[in-house]
């Protein structure tokens, strides 16, 4: 069926419908459609089925593109969600929030070549969709149930694809985290327009359902039980918390009301689209409505609040970013979409101060340009002597970057080693800490990072776990013969 294949010169690229701007400002849902099938087929049959596939070299998890992609156009859509999720715990999701444009498809052979990227993420989530449509998403079924019992911390990417992994192996697996429900930064930070709800919790609900996986809700390690405690529980532990604690800055009026950090009013968004009661959404301490919004940062968390904001009614959004558009760390396509919804970016410009009466009115700022490269190799903003300016605010949201927190702290566990950056030490082959029998995974020992690198060191962690546990299962025969 070779025929399917190879279209990049005659086919163009093609996104799935998106939806007008005008429209989707007044409503929290996906801003794209769904491929009809044969509109997927002929975007999946644009790959150029390289001989080195650069789209599957720069993917975290190394899915195999051209082979689902190949599946696709040829109309083999169960093989092809068979191949997809091979490699990739949560294929629909992935399809749908990772940067494709500055991973696999940013590295598309043909997008080189100038005829226009093979839309990987959008195939990615319709054969997913499909998948479950269809009913062919199962829940794990290990060949033979094990005995062993495995504590996970956090209910995240990272944890949750370490939880999928190890109950294909046939372990017990008991999942615990602080929150209401399971999803991580996938329910609690992620909004509904980028990813909607209902997405994730068929996935974290197909885990529960299939059996050897419990959910802990509302459970605080260190509070409800220490590290320790967990050990006793379990034959061993991965710490899967990620990296929640927001960077904050120094700057006069800091402490007025009004200024809030990002995840904090992500939060309350996501949990009052969820149904939930937030009395400071209600109250309109987190609510955008009739506001002025200046949201200081630039990456994909901003790009986040912008986009919340604009959907909440705000009187303006406007994003202050201290470097340029092309040095900007979100993804390009979600600037491009907060543009078309109203938001005004103000490049090379920083906060100089916070101005108001008990509660913020305004931010005096002040313009930067580019000066020599920092130990990272990017330029560092200068501010420029005698250009400061002010814009109205009555709502300011730090969207500044995230740290790990004192987890040993937290826990109890103040012998766990971490990093100069905070983040746990472990050893880089088998993710274990210091600990005998603790592992760790995701942005608590990478920093804040994405949802695919996540799943990434989950699988991987998944491997060492197993292998740890096969060798305590083995070792009292060892000693017996």
């Amino acid at each position: 069926m070779t025929e399917n294949l190879l279209k990049f010169i005659t086919v163009e690229k093609q996104m799935p419908d998106k939806r007008d701007a005008a429209v989707r400002r007044s409503d929290f849902r996906e801003i794209f459609g769904a491929y009809e099938t044969q509109a997927a087929a002929e975007q999946a049959g644009r790959c150029s089925q390289c001989g080195v596939p650069f789209c599957q070299i720069h993917c975290p998890l190394h899915n195999n593109i051209p082979d689902w992609l190949m599946l696709t156009a040829e109309g083999r859509l169960e093989e092809a969600y068979e191949m997809a999720s091979a490699t990739n715990n949560m294929p629909e999701i992935c399809g749908r929030i990772c940067p494709q444009d500055r991973l696999c498809e940013g590295n598309c052979v043909i997008e080189q070549a100038g005829h226009g990227t093979v839309t990987i993420g959008a195939v990615e989530k319709y054969i997913t969709d499909t998948a479950w449509d269809k009913g062919w998403v199962k829940p794990p079924r290990p060949p033979r149930e094990l005995d062993q019992s495995v504590g996970i911390i956090g209910g995240g990417p990272a944890g949750l694809a370490t939880a999928e992994e190890l109950r294909r192996k046939g372990y017990q697996v008991h999942v615990y985290d602080r929150y209401d429900r399971m999803g991580g930064l996938l329910i609690y930070g992620i909004p509904n327009f980028k990813l909607e709800k209902p997405v994730v919790e068929r996935r974290t609900k197909l885990l529960e359902e299939g059996g050897g996986v419990i959910y802990h809700r509302n459970f605080e390690v260190g509070a409800e039980a220490t590290l320790e405690d967990l050990r006793e529980r379990h034959e061993a532990v991965l710490i899967a918390t990620g990296a929640y604690a927001e960077r904050d800055m120094a700057a006069p009026g800091i402490g007025l009301s009004n200024i809030v950090t990002a995840m904090t009013y992500l939060t309350a968004s996501d949990r009052h689209v969820l149904g939930d009661h937030v009395p400071e959404f209600d109250n309109g301490t987190l609510n955008a409505a009739g506001k002025h919004v200046v949201v200081v940062g630039g990456g994909d968390t901003a790009m986040d609040c912008v986009r919340t904001a604009v959907r909440q009614g705000a009187k303006s959004v406007k994003c202050l970013y201290r470097r340029n558009r092309a040095n900007m760390p979100g993804s390009r396509r979600e600037v491009s979409h907060a543009e078309e919804e109203g938001v005004e970016f103000v490049w090379l410009s920083a906060p100089e101060a916070f101005l108001g009466n008990g509660a913020v009115s305004a931010v005096r700022a002040v313009r930067t340009r580019l000066g020599l490269p920092d130990a990272t190799g990017r330029q560092t903003p200068e501010p420029i002597q005698g250009s400061s300016f002010t814009l109205d605010a009555d709502l300011v949201m730090k969207a500044l970057g995230f740290d790990p927190e004192d987890i040993p702290g937290m826990f109890g566990c103040p012998e766990l080693e971490v990093t100069p950056r905070g983040t746990i030490k472990v050893d880089p082959k088998t993710r274990m800490t210091n600990i005998d029998g603790v592992f760790a995974a995701g942005d608590i020992i990478r920093g804040a990072s994405l949802v695919v690198w996540a799943i990434r060191d989950g699988r991987d962690a998944a491997q060492s776990m197993d292998a740890y546990l096969k060798a305590k299962a083995e070792a009292p025969l060892a000693m017996a013969s």
